[in-house]
């Protein structure tokens, strides 16, 4: 592995274990070079997944895209990166376990939105603009509405 800081091709590990949802291995290495310590993170390596566009292009699934989408729709809320991270961890979990080499950017959506209600609603809502593309405030108006439903039906 290469260092990242002085880029030595040789580095030795000095702790391996298991990641917190054990579908990892965390690896903490030293850099002999330069004496730095770094993580590293070991993943199976799956078949690719390719997303289905809404214009019925495909491309190769990118966890990276949704983490983006996610931190824009978080932007200024009271969400920590861990939270993010977990979340795109669990949405990426539902999409695999989907089983599917082929899933549609409309499936990923739904789950991205399913997760972001739980995380944060004015995210939930910010995303869902984006997503479903609002044309004006009445679409805000009715998905709020929505969601508001929904929670009073949640706390009966």
């Amino acid at each position: 592995m290469k260092c990242p800081y002085c880029n030595h091709p040789d580095t030795r590990v000095i702790d391996s274990r298991p990641a917190e949802d054990g579908s990892a291995i965390r690896r903490r290495r030293s850099c002999d070079e330069c004496g730095k310590r770094f993580t590293t993170y070991e993943k199976v390596e799956t078949i690719p997944l390719i997303i289905i566009k809404k214009d019925n292009n495909r491309e190769q699934y990118n966890r990276s895209k949704i983490e983006r989408g996610i931190i824009r729709a978080c932007y200024k809320r009271p969400v920590s990166a861990e939270a993010i991270q977990k979340t795109v961890e669990r949405i990426e979990i539902k999409i695999f376990n989907l089983e599917a080499k082929e899933v549609s950017s409309t499936d990923v959506g739904e789950i991205v939105m399913d997760e972001l209600k739980e995380l944060d609603e004015v995210a939930y809502v910010r995303f869902a603009s984006v997503y479903r593309e609002f044309k004006d405030v009445n679409t805000f108006m009715d998905e709020i509405k929505k969601m508001m439903l929904d929670r009073s039906k949640g706390d009966k």
